[in-house]
Formats: C-alpha cells, sequence, structure tokens
C-alpha cells in the first residue's frame, strides 16, 4: 500500500483560517503521514487545482464560509477523478451525516478526535490506493487478454487455448490445418479428436498429467488428422496460460514438414512480421511490441517513448506523383526512418513499423527528453532531404505526435489515443511540427518548483531574506506596556512579501524549520535590543516549531543572543500550538524550565480548541494562552463561543496566566471580551501587522 512516510499524500484542505489548515497538517505529520498540501482561496482557484494537480484527497470544513461545503462537493464530484472528500467537524450529528454523505462526501473527520481523524484519513487513502491498484491490475487483465486475442487472431502459427482436454478458442491458421470453416465447429471438441487412433492412448495419459499441473514436455510428437480424416506427422507445444480467468493450456501445432528447414521457417516467420512495401515491422508485430513496452513499463524496468508519424499533405503529394507510385513514396518515407533511428534499430533498443496506409510509428527506449529530441531529428531529417519518387523530386516534411509511455497511462489503448491526440495537434499548426506528451511531468514540475523553494530558503538563511512584521497586541485594562506578536515574512524580490503558508511547509518537509527558527529568535531579539537602546522597550511574541522542542542546545542559543544585545528574557515570549504542546508535553516541559531560568516565558496558543486543554494546563503552565481563533467568528452573535471564551479566561486567571484574543473582528467583540475577563487583544480591527512598530500603546 502506498501510503506512509516515503509516499506524500497530496491533500487538499479548505479551511477558512491558515492556521486551521495548517493544525490538520501537523497532526497528519506527527502521526508519520508526509503530506503535501493545498489551500485554495476561492472556488475558481480550487477547481483550477483539482484540474491542474494531482490531488489524493480533499480535506473540507464543514462550516467554512469562504468555500461552503456544498460548493466544494460539487467541485470535487465534477472535475471527474477519484478523489475522496471528507468533511471536517468539531462534532457531528445525524442530520449533519446524512446531508455529508447526501453531498458525496465519503467520511466525517473530527478534529477535536485526532485518533478518529487520524484513522479515518488513513482509511480512505489506503482505500483510494486499493481502488488505484484495483484499476492497474484490471487494466494489465484487459491488455493481457487483448494481447491473447491479438497473438492467437494474428499469428499464422495454429494456436488453441485447451481447458480440460477441451477447445475453448483457437485462431484461423489453427482451423485452417484441421479443415475447419469458423471456431463454432470445434468448440467444446476434445483434442483428443484430433488426434489419429494410433496415438490416443499416449496422449490421454499426457492430458491426464497435464491436468495434475506435471510439468508439459517441450515438444511432442503424433499423428494427428484433419476433418476429413486425412492423418499428417505433427508436433505439439504447451504454454501453461488463462483464458478469460480460466487456467488452461495453450497449443501451437504445427505440420512436421515445417519443422524440416528451421532457417526456412525463421525467414518465413521474418516475413510474416514485415510491412512489404516498407520492410518496417506490420501493424500486428508492432503492438505487440507495444504492448510489451507498455507491461514494461507498468513494471518501472524502462522508459519509452511512443511516436506516431504523417507525411504533411499526403494527399496531394499522391496527385503529383500518381498512384502507381504509392508504394515507392511509402518505401521513401521508411527509408528516411530507417536512417535515422538507425543505430537504435539495430541494437534492439527501437521498433520501427508503417502503422496504417500513411502513417508510420516509431518505439524507441529512453526517458522524455531522448524521446522529444528523436522527434525533432526525425522531423529535421525530413526536412533536409530531397525525395525522388515518381521520376520527380521534392522535400516532404512530416508531423509527429507522441507520448512518454508512463505508469499513468496503462494500457496500449492510452498511449496510441495520446500519440494520436497529439498527432493531429503538430498537423493543426500545419505540420513539420513535433509534439511529445509527457505524463510525469506535473509531477516533475511539483518536484522542481518544491527544490527551488528549498534552495529559495537555503539562500533565504544565508542571506538574511526573511523579515518580520508585527502586530500590536493591546491591553484591555489600559495598560501601556508596548507588545507586538511577530509575523514571519519572506521577500519575494519584487517588493511584495510571501506569507508562510507558501513555504513553511516545505521547509518541514525538509528539515529546515529548526534553523528557520533560530534565524526568527535571533532577528526578534536583535529588534528588541535596538528598541531598548532607543528607550523605546517593547514585549515580543516569536513563534516557534516542533523543531525547536527538539533542540537541546535552543536554550543556550537564546541565552547568548539575549547577553548579546543586552536584552531582559522578560522581553521575549515563544509561542507554540496547543496541538504540539500535546504531543511534546516532556520535551516542552523541559524547555519551559530551560528558558524560564532566562526569564523567558511561553504562550500557549490555539488554546481551547482541543478536548483537554484544561488538563494540559495541570502538566505545564505558560506564561500566557492564546484563545483559539476559530471562537472570535462572529463572537457577538455566538452564545456558546462567549460562554467559551469566559470560562477559558476564567481557568486562566485561577491558574495565574494571563489570556490573549487574537482576531478580534469588531468593536462589539471588544465589549464581550472585556466583560468576560480576558487581558489583552489582538486583530487587524485594531491594527494590521506591518514591518514597524508604530502603535500608540498610550494613546
Amino acid at each position: 500500500m502506498a501510503t506512509g512516510k516515503d509516499i506524500a499524500l497530496r491533500l487538499m484542505l479548505v479551511a477558512d483560517l491558515v492556521n486551521e489548515a495548517e493544525a490538520l497538517v501537523s497532526r497528519l505529520r506527527n502521526a508519520g503521514t508526509a503530506v503535501r498540501p493545498l489551500r485554495p482561496e476561492s472556488l475558481d482557484e480550487m477547481v483550477e487545482m483539482l484540474a491542474a494537480q494531482p490531488v489524493d484527497m480533499v480535506l473540507a470544513d464543514y462550516a467554512s464560509s469562504l468555500l461552503p461545503f456544498e460548493q466544494v462537493a460539487k467541485a470535487v464530484i465534477g472535475c471527474g477523478r477519484d478523489v475522496p472528500l471528507l468533511a471536517t467537524l468539531d462534532g457531528v450529528s445525524d442530520d449533519i451525516l446524512e446531508n455529508v454523505q447526501a453531498l458525496g462526501a465519503q467520511a466525517v473527520a473530527l478534529r477535536d478526535r485526532p485518533q478518529q481523524f487520524l484513522k479515518t484519513v488513513q482509511t480512505e487513502w489506503q482505500a483510494l490506493e486499493a481502488r488505484r491498484t484495483q484499476r492497474r491490475l484490471e487494466a494489465q487483465m484487459r491488455e493481457t487478454q487483448r494481447r491473447c486475442d491479438m497473438l492467437i487472431d494474428s499469428s499464422r502459427e495454429p494456436i488453441a487455448y485447451i481447458h480440460e482436454g477441451m477447445h475453448i478458442r483457437a485462431n484461423q491458421a489453427y482451423l485452417e490445418m484441421f479443415g475447419f470453416e469458423s471456431f463454432e465447429d470445434i468448440e467444446g471438441m476434445s483434442l483428443l479428436d484430433l488426434v489419429a487412433s494410433g496415438d490416443v492412448t499416449a496422449f490421454k495419459a499426457l492430458l491426464k498429467s497435464l491436468s495434475k499441473g506435471e510439468e508439459a514436455p517441450p515438444r511432442y510428437e503424433l499423428t494427428a488428422h484433419d476433418a476429413d480424416g486425412n492423418e499428417f506427422p505433427a508436433v505439439m507445444e504447451f504454454t501453461a496460460a488463462r483464458y478469460q480467468g480460466e487456467a488452461c493450456q495453450q497449443v501451437i501445432f504445427r505440420h512436421q514438414a515445417t519443422e524440416v528447414d528451421p532457417e526456412l521457417a525463421r525467414e518465413v516467420e521474418e516475413l510474416r512480421q514485415r510491412d512489404q512495401s516498407t520492410g518496417l515491422l506490420n501493424r500486428p508485430t508492432f503492438l505487440r511490441v507495444l504492448e510489451d513496452a507498455v507491461a514494461e513499463t507498468a513494471q518501472q524496468r524502462a522508459q519509452y517513448g511512443l511516436l506516431l508519424l504523417e507525411p504533411d499533405n499526403y494527399q496531394r503529394i499522391l496527385q503529383e506523383i500518381g498512384l502507381d507510385s504509392a508504394d515507392d513514396l511509402l518505401a521513401a518515407i521508411a527509408d528516411c526512418i530507417r536512417q535515422e533511428v538507425g543505430e537504435q534499430l539495430a541494437d534492439g533498443s527501437a521498433h520501427a513499423a508503417r502503422f496504417s496506409e500513411h502513417s508510420f510509428a516509431v518505439l524507441a527506449r529512453g526517458d522524455h527528453a531522448r524521446t522529444a529530441a528523436l522527434a525533432e531529428r526525425i522531423i529535421g531529417a525530413f526536412a533536409a532531404r530531397l525525395f525522388e519518387v515518381g521520376g520527380s523530386s521534392s522535400t516532404i516534411t512530416a508531423s509527429i505526435g507522441g507520448v512518454q509511455i508512463g505508469e499513468k497511462i496503462a494500457s496500449v489503448t492510452q498511449v496510441l489515443a495520446k500519440a494520436s491526440q497529439c498527432l493531429q495537434s503538430s498537423l493543426s499548426v500545419g505540420g513539420n511540427h513535433s509534439e511529445v506528451f509527457d505524463p510525469s511531468a506535473t509531477d516533475r514540475a511539483e518536484e522542481e518548483r518544491v527544490q527551488a523553494w528549498v534552495e529559495r530558503l537555503h539562500d533565504a538563511l544565508a542571506n538574511d531574506r526573511f523579515l518580520l512584521h508585527y502586530q500590536p497586541i493591546i491591553h484591555l485594562l489600559g495598560e501601556p506596556r508596548a507588545m507586538y506578536e511577530s509575523y514571519l515574512r519572506l521577500e519575494s524580490g519584487t517588493g511584495e512579501t510571501i506569507t508562510p503558508m507558501n513555504f513553511l511547509p516545505i521547509a518541514e518537509e525538509h528539515g529546515l524549520m529548526g534553523q528557520i527558527d533560530r534565524w526568527v529568535i535571533g532577528h526578534a531579539v536583535s529588534v528588541l535590543g535596538a528598541r531598548a537602546r532607543a528607550n523605546k522597550p517593547v514585549t515580543l511574541l516569536v513563534k516557534i516549531t516542533q523543531a525547536s522542542l527538539q533542540d537541546p542546545d535552543l536554550p543556550a542559543y537564546i541565552g547568548e543572543q539575549l547577553a548579546t544585545h543586552g536584552v531582559g528574557g522578560d522581553a521575549l515570549l515563544l509561542q507554540l500550538p496547543e496541538s504540539k504542546v500535546f504531543i511534546n508535553l516532556r520535551a516542552t516541559q523541559d524547555f519551559a524550565a530551560a528558558i524560564g531560568k532566562l526569564g523567558c516565558k511561553l504562550v500557549l496558543e490555539q488554546f481551547g480548541a482541543g478536548l483537554d486543554s484544561f488538563q494540559l494546563l495541570s502538566h505545564f503552565t505558560p506564561g500566557f494562552v492564546k484563545i483559539d481563533r476559530s471562537f472570535m467568528e462572529d463572537l457577538s452573535k455566538h452564545q456558546a463561543n462567549q460562554n467559551r471564551v469566559r470560562e477559558l479566561a476564567e481557568k486562566a486567571r485561577e491558574l495565574g496566566i494571563q489570556s490573549i484574543a487574537e482576531f478580534v473582528q469588531d468593536a462589539a467583540s471588544m465589549s464581550i471580551l472585556f466583560s468576560q475577563g480576558i487581558d489583552y487583544v489582538e486583530g487587524n480591527f485594531l491594527a494590521i501587522a506591518g514591518p514597524d512598530m508604530n502603535y500608540e500603546f498610550d494613546a
């Protein structure tokens, strides 16, 4: 099953708040699931992402106001792909569950029940991978069946499939050998009925041994007779096979006369596989080669590219040279292809064929770059060559459509369809053009994008391209203490800044969070020192991540930075999400004790979102708690949220912990928070985060 640390879950998160999406991603990663997240901010962006990028699952907030769940469900269903949709909720009722299922969601994942959440996501992902595996196997089975049918129908060898001694399939060569007009004449007939009476007893013994699973002889000689009773010496070859799900024996019957001259038989077989006009492989033979390449690629043993070629303006050329020269034209085109692909044809790494009346096919081993380069070389060879056909000479251009065979294109039908589509696209732009589709291009583009981000983050750390923005935190009782929260940003190079949601998931996947945390802390302490020297002291809240809890040397680094810049530890507040503290409780306790010796305190953010928030405070006492932003949504209209905020604030006050409410939206919320005993407030309603600390706290 392709789930786990080594395979990333390509997860689309639909949530109004970035932190909610980040929390879900962190929960999955902490449970050992690698995640590559996407977060659309509009319905159009979501539809575009679903169409352009591979998505394994959509986690959508059932109560989202930015993207209503019903619209999300329609978009997911409308994308036409197998993408499980899970509704994320804090609690579920029978009505909600019924509605979620009616809209097409596969399951409900409860945010406040981590184990249920993780189990549901893993179960749906595993089910998705099982469905994908089944589709791949079914495609392989269809191709195997198609291959069997094609081999039987196109082969000059007399071939039959025998189940329990009875004929269940036979090709035309087999029927002709025994003098039957159609398969119906022998369907269900015993193979013994075609064996001369003198050999029946021995042949019965052979069939009995085969039915017991014993290995068939590589060659079995006997006397057979046709429908008219005419006997002839024959040789049989047996191969264990399956036909329409049934175990059977594939039998090749030959006249012994054919076996007298093996070189002649080889030459005949070679001629049978070739197109007589061009000398290239014929279509049936090429299709068998193509099937082998598709199967080999599906098992990740090789890379192949398929090219389909047509001469431009073929009908006009025929009118000029005459229909009697059509074979000469095709032979000249084949010769051009053969010369350009000659070395690969000679070593067996490529195959060329006449594919239809005037189209040709080339199958070559190699990656997309080699396939595209080969297409361009063939196009160039046509343009540079002077074709002499029918007593005239002229230049002929060609168009090529190709496809890189890959796991995502798991059948010959799909490969040919995509190559044909690209050929039509090349013809539609006027010809003399090639277009090669690469199904892995999206994945490679994503890998390149991620790698570019990793390099950019390394550069930002090395060359100080990160920066901090600051948002004031205001005391509701008017205390003039200047306090800000710092927000990490990345310079874009165009004057704009990039928010952490765009790069922190990648930084976390590539082990850069510890270095980024150190940059943030070092820069924050430097700013604190500069403010103190300017007689404008402030207190800063600085976000840190789980990586910092696992860095035993970080407290010493913080102490060094405080000493270097002459800053007291009480000016630095280090902020951690409640969800991270829950799963790193021992490390958090040790870290809090270590920085406490420096005078620093911890801030517990997203407080109240979990079921055990109060229990957490019995194990660890932060300096501040920051109420989860979900309780601020339309606070004045939700009595339940007001009650919960009051409960959280009272509990914090009992333990001597100060409380902060973030994302405050309006003046009514300010009044409610004041009455509920909240100490500090923060939000865009009060002041927007920016690069400068210019809020007038004593105004």
